[in-house]
């Protein structure tokens, strides 16, 4: 058997580890959180092999490529080129869709430009071609006397200065050019950029409308669409251009259509984009529902969130007094009692004769007019140079669909060319699913058809293997940046089965993230898929059908951080089982396991309710969740959960409880809100972006620790106060460094080289900062302490003790206080915020919301997590999760399970009620997985 061997790896908190990983086949690396598992496949092997293939490239060519920073490891054999498939999202970029990252959409364009049966857009005729006495009576209709060219359009956006051409028309006795709308004389020297795209058209003719001119008229188009194969443009002189194609025109309409192309059907060319919103499909609005969050206070209540109401603008405030005693109501007037003319003035403005009266001296009668707040901020947003105003400004606007393409992003021209009466944004609104039936369904002709079958088996494969691993509910058109981790990571992993590559190395990041149980089973296929073509597969992962389902299992542990890094026991799942040390064996063997509660949760009675449900793919449902429970959210992929519960519940509670700026998912109504205080969302989002962010920043410890170094005798004596402490401002920070401890030194083509300050060592801090001790410790040597150190080195300092407790409670107690937040991982980040809110006081009136929690958890970390929740429930708090653990699923109070499928066969309530109630429920996919696990507990 070959293998890969790892020979001294030290990364991290790796311990010298050694180990043989067999080749071409699953391999599960399991372990608690934290306990090495990433840093062995990513930062060591797969960092090792994409190291190797970079070095093999020129040094010219490493500079554009980055550089990868060798590993901590002596020695690794048997690599193999490695591709990363992890859990980060995909581009955020508006304009990158599911059709676009998986090149699906290039394929559609391919086959529209092809096949597609253009349309006239205004008629809806179909196109036709135009022949030569067609285009000469079209422009013989021009009225007697009109002047105007006979163009023929040689270069159409295309880059560089075109000297062959221009001295070719001028040898061949033509005169006149227009290039980019300017008209030139070929007999002056012409200097194009050569880096900006031009259009270039040569005069054929100069004529004028008369009687008698058909002959020449037409020798002239027939030399104009002869140049330009088959374009031909009469420009009127002072006036319009028409374009006329020897191929595509509305004979009714007059309406021409240039030769279809790829990049015509590209809402990210000029070519193919709608051109007002510039194939984005919205554009951003202020929004009065956001301007006025609460219309039952009134502008003296702060109704209003315009800025220049806060500054006492006196100018301001007497136009809106004139327009609001013009309809009789003044600035203690609640805006929901001013009426709608009104209201339109004040946001929109007015030409209106107005009274204006300044501070109470002057007082006249004029007309002004008054631009309107909704119209002044656009404006402002439009024409200033500063992003801190221009983010004010956003904080107030929302995406609008573009009114001229209605979200389609393409130009009315091309959303007219149809396959099967669809044009192309219409197929991609359709989901993955129903795209393989209509492909499936398609008739074509015979001609078509060996034009278009390998266009087609190519879209069809792509979107069987998207299928393939569970996401075929998505559509085609929806945004990269609003797919989770998981999602993008499954459409990497179906592309690289779509590459058909073999002898590579993949390495996966729990790629079960946000897949429900019922669709694992497609997401293993998928898997074996990769190893079946020759491949070798590492996956990070903690679900227990995957583990059992490996060739091969390294389990790495026994504990967390310092306490882990070690190979605890590797084989097939027996193996693992076998081992004492093993800690996933104990689960796997169920010897530990999370317990199902003998009973449920009562709560206190009182609901939240949400009624008229419709965001994305609700369909209008209402929706109660209980209070005082531990409430899960279930439901199978794309079934409405995230849009139910952070779009609809999380954004509709905050903008009632704390004017927020996010607009909420489209319902009717959120009743019950007076039952809570307070609505918290614990998700994976980093604590900080910046490595100055760490656990003890963001949990408010590191406040605490500066306080107690501040109030020493030797601070006292030298006058220190706390923010000698901080390493992010002057003063006791060391300057070498900024407080960094580290410092870059670029090596061009050599990867970056980050070595500790000379001046600090690291520390952070400058010398003097460092004398002060704290019972024989220093801020630095303190920051460099784990949490359970911690913890006993604060025994006695109740409010440090506390919070130190929560992070450990939370099963952090590995990590290190000034541990750079950029080095933790989601689960763990969700974890620092998590016993951040334990460390506050209790209302018992909050309610939680966490977005699949046990992701990057391992089991034994999960238990811990229960237990978190069940001590937030039982301080009378309710927690609502998003989950597809089971373990977390068993142990709810109350579950409400979507669906019944992804997409919009979802958006539906499937079941309601405890886990033995839905267990009992046929229709739903998540029942059935409770109902096998409440046998094997009997």
């Amino acid at each position: 058997m070959k293998y890969i061997s790892v020979i001294g790896a030290k990364e991290h908190n790796l311990k010298d580890v050694s180990l043989k990983i067999p080749r071409d086949q699953l391999v599960v690396f399991t372990g608690v959180s934290g306990s090495g598992k990433s840093t062995l496949a990513f930062d060591t092997i797969y960092a090792e092999g994409q190291r190797r293939y970079i070095e093999s490239l020129s040094s010219y060519a490493r500079m554009f490529l980055g550089n990868s920073r060798k590993p901590r490891v002596e020695k690794i054999e048997g690599l193999s080129p490695a591709v990363s498939i992890d859990q980060k999202t995909t581009n955020r970029n508006p304009r990158s869709t599911v059709g676009t990252v998986t090149e699906i959409y290039d394929y559609l364009r391919l086959l529209y430009a092809r096949i597609g049966i253009p349309h006239c857009p205004y008629c809806g005729k179909e196109i036709s071609s135009q022949s030569i006495d067609q285009i000469v009576d079209r422009i013989l209709e021009l009225p007697d006397g009109t002047k105007f060219m006979i163009l023929s359009p040689l270069v159409r956006g295309e880059k560089g200065q075109q000297k062959k051409l221009l001295s070719r028309l001028k040898k061949d006795g033509y005169v006149r050019v227009v290039i980019d709308d300017e008209m030139h004389l070929l007999s002056e020297k012409i200097e194009l950029k050569k880096n900006v795209k031009h259009h270039i058209d040569v005069v054929v003719d100069r004529l004028k409308k008369r009687e008698n001119m058909r002959e020449r008229l037409t020798d002239s188009v027939e030399i104009a669409l002869k140049m330009s194969d088959g374009l031909v443009k009469c420009q009127i002189i002072d006036g319009e251009s028409i374009l006329f194609s020897e191929k595509l025109s509305c004979p009714d309409c007059g309406f021409s259509m240039e030769e279809l192309e790829p990049r015509s059907f590209s809402f990210n060319n000029p070519y193919g984009m709608c051109p007002t919103c510039n194939g984005l499909g919205f554009h951003k609005e202020v929004d009065p529902d956001l301007l006025i969050p609460d219309r039952s206070l009134s502008i003296n209540e702060g109704a209003i969130k315009f800025f220049g109401l806060k500054h006492d603008n006196r100018h301001l405030q007497s136009m809106l007094r004139s327009i609001l005693e013009k309809y009789d109501y003044d600035f203690d007037t609640p805006i929901k009692k001013i009426s709608k003319p009104c209201l339109n003035e004040i946001l929109f403005g007015s030409d209106d004769e107005m009274t204006v009266t300044y501070n109470g001296k002057f007082k006249g009668t004029y007309t002004s007019r008054f631009e309107g707040l909704i119209n002044n901020m656009e404006r402002r947003f439009r024409e200033t140079k500063s992003n801190t105003m221009r983010g004010f400004i956003e904080r107030y606007m929302s995406d609008i669909p573009c009114p001229s393409c209605h979200g389609k992003r393409l130009n009315p021209k091309i959303l007219s060319v149809t396959i099967a009466n669809m044009n192309i944004i219409e197929f991609t609104e359709l989901s993955i699913r129903e795209a393989l039936k209509f492909l499936d369904q398609l008739s074509l002709t015979e001609h078509e058809m060996l034009i278009a079958s390998q266009i087609i088996t190519e879209i069809k494969n792509r979107l069987q293997f998207l299928s393939d691993v569970g996401l075929d509910y998505l559509t085609l058109e929806r945004s990269a940046g609003t797919l989770s981790g998981g999602e993008s990571q499954r459409i990497r992993l179906a592309t690289q089965i779509g590459t058909g590559l073999t002898g590579v190395l993949y390495v996966l990041d729990e790629p079960s993230i946000g897949l429900h149980q019922r669709d694992n089973r497609k997401l293993l296929n998928s898997l074996r898929q990769l190893t079946d073509l020759g491949n070798s597969l590492i996956v990070v992962e903690h679900d227990e059908e995957t583990i059992r389902e490996a060739d091969w299992i390294v389990d790495i542990g026994p504990r967390a951080g310092v306490n882990g890094g070690e190979i605890i026991a590797e084989g097939s799942v027996d193996d693992i089982i076998r081992s004492e040390q093993s800690i996933t064996g104990k689960y796997l063997s169920g010897k530990e396991k999370i317990p199902i509660p003998f009973k449920r949760r009562e709560g206190n009675g009182k609901f939240i309710k949400i009624t008229g449900a419709a965001e994305h793919n609700l369909k209008q449902i209402d929706v109660k969740f209980p209070l005082g429970k531990l409430v899960l959210v279930t439901g199978v992929s794309g079934s409405g959960k995230s849009t139910l519960v952070n779009d609809i519940l999380y954004n509709g509670i905050s903008r009632e409880l704390y004017q927020s700026y996010k607009r909420p998912g489209k319902h009717k109504q959120i009743s019950g809100i007076q039952n809570i205080d307070k609505i918290i969302a614990i998700d994976q989002t980093p604590i900080g972006r910046t490595p100055r962010s760490n656990p003890a920043t963001y949990t408010g410890l590191f406040d605490l620790i500066r306080d107690l170094f501040a109030s020493t005798n030797e601070a006292k004596a030298r006058g220190y106060n706390k923010g000698r402490f901080s390493f992010n401002v002057k003063g006791g920070r060391c300057e070498t460094c900024h407080g960094d401890g580290i410092i870059k030194i670029e090596m061009h083509f050599l990867p970056d080289v980050y070595v500790p300050c000379e001046v600090c060592k690291g520390t952070r801090y400058n010398r003097e900062t460092l004398d002060v001790k704290y019972k024989g410790k220093n801020i630095a040597e303190v920051l460099d302490m784990t949490v359970d150190e911690a913890l006993d080195f604060f025994k006695n300092i109740p409010r440090i003790k506390r919070k130190l407790e929560t992070l450990h409670d939370v099963g952090l107690g590995y990590i290190k206080l000034g541990q750079p937040s950029t080095q933790l991982s989601g689960g763990e980040a969700q974890r620092v915020k998590l016993s951040t809110e334990l460390s506050r006081q209790n209302t018992g009136k909050t309610l939680y919301i966490l977005d699949e929690p046990t992701t990057g958890l391992h089991i034994d970390d999960v238990a811990k997590l229960v237990k978190i929740m069940h001590r937030l429930v039982d301080l009378g708090n309710t927690v609502v999760i998003i989950e597809h653990h089971l373990d977390v699923i068993k142990v709810a109070d109350y579950i409400i399970d979507l669906g019944p499928e992804g997409g919009e066969n979802g958006g539906t309530i499937v079941a309601q009620g405890t886990p033995e109630e839905v267990a009992q429920n046929p229709k739903s996919y998540t029942g059935a997985y409770l109902k096998e696990i409440f046998k094997q507990a009997e």
